[in-house]
């Protein structure tokens, strides 16, 4: 839009990992020459005023600072506090078109965002893929943006998505004088680096049963043993038997990253894996902060969250893991209102036995009293515990067994495909809802797919006498029905049933 002297374009602002449409008018005035900046701007967008002058001199044009003229920004709507760099683009092509200094183009159907560099250059920003879906949605058929955020944005097919590297070519582009290249967008790889194999890990037979099942159905899972004996390397290669993610988890990944600040550089398709160190704080862990961002819980998205040294987190932290481990998200409340953040996520959990380590090894005598064992393993609170599916002990392997061991180790490819074809099975099965593995399953959901057999009914009566929770009953049924899936079997047996309720027998202290 564009009447006499005011101009009207369009950019977005972050809202978690929500964008929200915005306004950019600009207004011309006679008067004293000043640049004015309003609609709830931070000090960063303040500062635009400095950046989009040198830019606009640089590429060419003539700049606000050389109008004797009041130069008035309205950000809008007002009440959405706006912050960040991403303004610059909108707001200099706002005011070539306000003081005609570009041919008269369509803004309506046009988003631009990108920091501008004093000479004109455009530097990426947060969020593009989050722009561009919103982009689509609200009906739009351009976004400009800068060509270091295209991989990203250019997934989404339904905007026209326009690259560029400097301002000029912004300009060119709007006056017909420079073509529009087609993008094309690619994926990116670059979310599980270190990832162990399964069969550079000797013997732990036991550990990798488990970890599959856990893979397969999406379940919590917690590894206890002696200092040494594979448990992060376990974790590792458990990122390595996870299936790629599928289009839509893909989309949903690369936002939050995108929103994080994190440049994924194109679509997401390995799932995430997180490893945050246990001196990290609680708004790291769940996200948060003056200017909200997603945290780690949201950043592992369809993916792990992998928690080393478990007892050594604070417990306010630990704790604060209890609600999305449950919901699948996150509530950060402000001031103005609650964002939410996605947080599906697998939890593995790693930790030793006692402080010193050495609980129950045959090799090593523990040095803890037993007060000192319980203050430790309690340290871990019950709700926390009965929110993860599987519970396993890892061993000592012996040095005999380790040389011995390597031949017939299982694989991340062959084991991925078996996870892969469970997965494949449960997104048969949840087709019509929103659970994507059994692990998500509501318990009526639980229940319902269960499909127990005879001899399963009546091995049911050993939950009588093990004084479970109702919450641990159903996950046992979620368990026991992911181990059915392994086998292709629509019946969950008593055999089934026995193995899912020995990955819930911790042995105490």
């Amino acid at each position: 839009m564009s009447i006499k002297n005011l101009a009207r374009v369009y950019s977005a602002e972050l809202e978690g990992i929500d964008a929200k449409l915005i306004e950019v008018e600009t207004d011309l005035n006679v008067g004293i020459h000043s640049f004015s900046i309003v609609g709830l701007a931070d000090k960063a967008l303040n500062e635009a005023k400095e950046r989009v002058n040198s830019a606009l001199k640089n590429s060419g044009v003539k700049p606000p600072n050389r109008e004797n003229r009041k130069i008035t920004i309205n950000l809008a709507p007002a009440d959405i506090k706006k912050t960040g760099s991403q303004y610059d683009l909108a707001i200099a092509i706002g005011y070539l078109a306000a003081t005609r200094q570009i041919s008269p183009f369509n803004t309506s159907d046009k988003i631009f965002f990108g920091e501008l560099a004093l000479d004109g250059r455009l530097r990426p920003v947060s969020g593009a893929l989050n722009i561009a879906q919103m982009a689509g949605e609200r009906g739009f058929k351009y976004l400009f943006l800068p060509a270091d955020n295209v991989d990203e944005a250019a997934v989404i097919e339904s905007v026209r998505i326009v690259g560029i590297e400097t301002l000029r070519q912004a300009i060119q582009v709007l006056e017909g004088s420079r073509p529009v290249s087609p993008v094309m967008f690619r994926q990116s790889m670059a979310t599980r680096d270190n990832i162990s194999d399964l069969s550079e890990i000797k013997g732990q037979g036991n550990a990798k049963r488990a970890l599959m099942i856990a893979a397969a159905g999406g379940h919590n899972i917690l590894m206890t043993g002696p200092p040494g004996v594979g448990k992060s390397f376990l974790a590792r290669a458990f990122a390595g038997i996870l299936p790629d993610l599928a289009a839509d988890e893909a989309i949903e990944v690369t936002k939050i990253w995108s929103a994080a600040g994190l440049q994924p550089g194109g679509l997401i398709r390995k799932r995430p894996f997180r490893a945050p160190h246990h001196t990290a704080s609680t708004i790291a862990l769940v996200g948060g902060g003056y200017d909200p961002r997603p945290g780690e819980i949201s950043l592992a998205h369809r993916g792990i969250l992998f928690l080393d040294e478990l007892p050594e987190f604070q417990r306010a932290t630990l704790e604060a893991l209890r609600q999305p481990m449950e919901s699948g998200t996150i509530h950060i409340a402000r001031a103005k209102g609650t964002l939410v953040f996605p947080a599906k996520f697998t939890l593995v959990g790693a930790m030793n036995p006692c402080p010193c380590g050495y609980y129950g090894d045959q090799e090593t005598e523990c040095r803890c009293t037993a007060y000192e064992t319980i203050q430790y393993q309690k340290r871990i609170s019950g709700p926390l515990l009965d929110r993860i599916d599987i519970q396993i002990k890892v061993g000592r392997i012996k040095i005999g067994e380790l040389r011995a061991a390597g031949e017939g180790e299982p694989q991340n490819s062959p084991v991925r495909e078996l996870v892969e074809r469970a997965r494949t099975i449960q997104r048969q099965r949840f087709a019509d809802g929103t659970a994507k593995t059994n692990s998500e399953m509501s318990s009526r959901e639980a229940q319902a797919v269960a499909h127990l057999d005879p001899e399963a009914e009546k091995f049911l009566a050993v939950f009588d006498k093990s004084n479970l929770s109702p919450r641990s009953y159903y996950r046992l049924l979620k368990i026991s029905r992911t181990i059915a899936d392994l086998e292709e079997q629509d019946h969950i047996t008593a055999e089934h049933l026995a193995e899912a309720f020995s990955y819930r027998l911790r042995e105490e202290a």
